[in-house]
Formats: structure tokens, sequence, C-alpha cells
């Protein structure tokens, strides 16, 4: 089995291509342009793999990917490529339109016109907008995007939908609640926080601190992945969860105790422009049509997180410096020169 997927340097994505390569029969092409949340060294234990091929090329670029779906038949496109981080959107969406409305529609023609099996289509659970205190997001749940990052993501669901009902094109749409674990990106909150206790940084806290997310962990996202693109049904969207809601404030009292760091670390921040107050995800659906479950709980899982970070001072201090950068040019410089 052969699966192209997009993102691959990113969070997710890099841990949904160990998660591929655990299954002997699965090969794995990486398309990643290499933007700044991506990063080599989060796949650097992969580079020797031989059922793993990265490509430096952008989801927008129609004749890059017809050039590397030429070479093989694909039976699968996992498409997790996307700007995703609100703060930035709300600077300049545009960014966020081009990679993940234009760079979605571009991949799904390229992969109809090579008869790609199946498209699944990464997602995320802010397309639903907020939710009151009562309440879970299922996925026939009303699409309200409340800023430029999850608005382009809306965009990019109802065009991979489209594809299903106008071309019968077999897509399949997940969306997931707040991912955690190793190798997030240090703007994310979780991330921010513990690399900012290490250093001894107060953490910013938005607002009142009281806006509720329902937290997963990473490695029970990608394996729903997995069951998605085995079991799902085409034209069909499954929400991921944990059933594991918290305000901001209980993530980060969580995280004092953990790091044995005072309340006054946290530092309450304005708030975020459109800051959605509580998203809840039902998973019901993936646990009976796909047999997905959650098995990391939220204890563990932050236990696991802080334990990385502590472990691996050299990558996120690289990335919070910017030398990560240097480390790509280097990288790629070299990756080039022994292509040709």
């Amino acid at each position: 089995m052969r699966i192209l997927v997009t993102g691959g340097l990113g969070f997710i994505g890099s841990h949904l291509i160990r998660r591929l390569l655990r299954e002997p029969q699965v090969a794995v092409e990486n398309v990643d342009v290499l933007t700044y949340a991506g990063n080599l060294a989060n796949v650097q234990d992969l580079e020797s793999d031989p059922r793993y091929t990265w490509h430096r090329v952008s989801v927008t670029d129609a004749e890059a990917l017809d050039k590397i779906l030429s070479a093989h038949a694909f039976d699968a496109v996992m498409h997790l490529a996307a700007e995703s981080h609100v703060d930035r959107s709300i600077a300049s969406g545009l960014p966020f339109v081009e990679t993940n409305v234009l760079g979605t529609q571009t991949l799904l023609e390229v992969s109809r016109r090579h008869g790609v099996r199946r498209v699944v289509h990464v997602s995320t659970d802010e397309v639903y907008g907020t939710l009151g205190a009562e309440g879970l997001f299922v996925e026939d749940s009303p699409i309200q995007p409340n800023s430029p990052y999850s608005a382009s993501k809306a965009g990019s669901d109802l065009l991979a939908l489209a594809a299903y009902q106008t071309y019968g094109q077999d897509v399949v749409v997940t969306r997931c609640s707040n991912n955690y674990g190793p190798y997030q990106f240090p703007e994310k909150l979780i991330p921010l926080w513990i690399t900012n206790g290490l250093e001894q940084k107060p953490w910013p806290i938005y607002g009142d601190g009281l806006n509720v997310r329902d937290w997963i962990y990473v490695e029970d996202h990608v394996e729903g992945l997995w069951l998605a693109l085995n079991r799902g049904r085409a034209g069909h969207v499954y929400n991921f969860g944990s059933r594991n809601e918290r305000t901001n404030r209980q993530v980060a009292e969580d995280l004092l105790k953990i790091l044995q760091l005072p309340p006054e670390t946290v530092v309450q921040v304005p708030d975020r422009l459109g800051h959605d107050r509580r998203y809840a995800i039902d998973p019901s659906k993936a646990e009976q049509e796909l047999g997905f479950q959650a098995q990391v709980g939220w204890d563990e899982g932050l236990e696991r997180t802080v334990n990385w970070y502590q472990e691996h001072r050299d990558w996120w201090e690289a990335v919070k410096s910017g030398a990560y950068l240097d480390y790509y040019r280097r990288q790629y410089q070299h990756l080039e020169a022994h292509r040709k």
C-alpha cells in the first residue's frame, strides 16, 4: 500500500507517518513544502527507512503533484498540510486561504486525475464554531467558523465533500479536538507553557482562562486516522475526541503541578479576537463505525508530554530560537545535492 501524506513534517503529520510505517506493507511519500511549522528533525529517525520519501512540494503546486502521482500508483492520500495557527490567521488570512482552500482543491483534482482510491481530508473541530455550556459537536452540527483559520478549514471540508457529491470521489473527512503531545510547535498552548516553564518564563493566558477545549493525545488521533482510511465510509465525516474537556486554567493548574511551579507563573493577557468559548466533540460515530477508542488518559498523556519536552530541550530550543531554520537549509541543500 502506497500512501501520500501531505504536511508530514508537522506535529500530527510526523506522528501519522510513524503510525503508517508500523504496517510492514505500507510505503509513505511525504509532501511538505517546509514552512515555519514543519521540521525535518520531526522525522529524522525515518530518513534511512527505504519505505519513506520526502518531497519539498506545496499542495498548491499541481504540476509537481502530478509528477509525484505519475511515478507510482497511490492507494490513498492523507491530507494534513494546512496553515493552522489561529493567531497568525488573525494577522493575515491570505496564506490560510491559499494553502487550506486552494491547496485542498488542487490536491483533490490531482488525486482524481491519477485514480487515487481514497482521500482522507484531516480537519478540525474549530469549523463548528463555539458551543454554550451544554452540548457536543456531532458530524452534522452546523459549520459556523469564527476565525480566518477555521473559515479556511471549513471551506476545504466543503470542497472535499463536494468532490464526493459531484464526482463520486472517495473522500473521508475527519475532524478532531485539540491535540497535544511530543513534537508540537511551541507556539501552541501546552508546549508553549511547558517550554516557558523550563525557561522560567511566564505563561500567557487569554482573558479569564475559562475557554474550554477537548484535549486528545496525538497518538490516539493518528490511530483514528488509520481507522478512517481503512474503515470509513466515502462521503462521511468522523469526529475524533477523548471526552476530556478542560478550561485553559485547569490545563495550566495541571501543568504547574507537574512542573512544580507557583500559580503566579500564569499571567493574564487580553483575549484573542473571535476567541471561541467552548469546543467539545462527540466521538460516538467513530467509536461505533470505526472501532475508535482514545487510549491515553489526560494525566498519562500530560506526563508523557512534559517528560518529552524535558528530555528534548535541544529540539524545542532550536525551534524557539529560529536555529532550526538554518538546519532546514543545510539539510535541504544536502538532499538536493544527493539527488543530483
